[in-house]
């Protein structure tokens, strides 16, 4: 496929909507499914080729579906109008994925890196997210209650467990993530936790874990639970 040419000089049979309806999503490249809500490229460059662009510079896939609507707005050949389609079709993933946990018990921290951990895995920042479940450990919903450095004085329990009393959970697991990939927690992690734990007696809500994601490396689980060193 040639970048020079634009898409709709293309024959048919490549031109990436054409090849979508014809053989499905599965037949596309991460590049041609990002360039069909792109639509158009930037001289010299077609929609594919931005695309392929914006995965190289951002590492994965994964990472860039963390942008922000400005930040993707900078980049050359999207602008704010594509980076609101590309920010919308990426928050659709993740509402489905979470979707497919529906009528799941979570309950192990594995379980909880499964729904969590590809996520949080692609983030630059500290992400402090909760999981609400119900009284039989089904999902209700996750919600993110920082971004950025997660300490004691921006992960206030009651801003943390504010959602879980808006939804009326049962129980809930805290979460976030390490940057750096290594999931050891550090003594604010510990110190966050013994909080926590307290606060949820107090409300009489089930703290199951708080597990913090890190990145797979030999010899390591990508994950610390808290519930497994039997601190809850």
């Amino acid at each position: 496929m040639t970048a020079q040419l634009k898409i709709r000089e293309m024959p048919k049979e490549d031109r990436p909507r054409e090849r979508l309806a014809a053989r499905g999503a599965s037949a596309l490249t991460d590049a041609e499914l990002i360039a069909i809500l792109l639509r158009t490229g930037v001289e010299g460059a077609n929609a594919v080729e931005v695309a392929r662009q914006l995965i190289e510079e951002y590492g994965s896939l994964g990472r860039l579906s963390r942008c922000s609507v400005k930040e993707l707005a900078k980049i050359k050949g999207v602008g704010f109008a594509k980076g609101a389609q590309l920010a919308a079709a990426f928050g659709l993933g993740r509402r489905l994925a979470e979707q497919n946990f529906a009528g799941r018990r979570i309950e192990k921290p594995e379980e909880v890196y499964e729904l969590l951990g590809p996520e949080l895995q692609g983030l630059h920042k500290e992400s402090l997210r909760i999981i609400l479940l119900d009284t039989r450990y089904h999902l209700i919903k996750s919600e993110e209650v920082s971004l950025g450095s997660v300490n004691e004085s921006i992960a206030h329990p009651r801003d943390v467990f504010r959602p879980a009393l808006i939804y009326s959970a049962y129980a809930v697991v805290v979460v976030h993530n390490h940057p750096s990939g290594d999931p050891s927690p550090s003594q604010a992690d510990h110190s966050l936790t013994r909080r926590l734990r307290e606060a949820a007696e107090l409300l009489q809500i089930k703290l199951l874990d708080h597990v913090i994601i890190g990145a797979p490396a030999e010899g390591r689980q990508p994950y610390f639970s808290f519930k497994e060193m039997g601190v809850l």
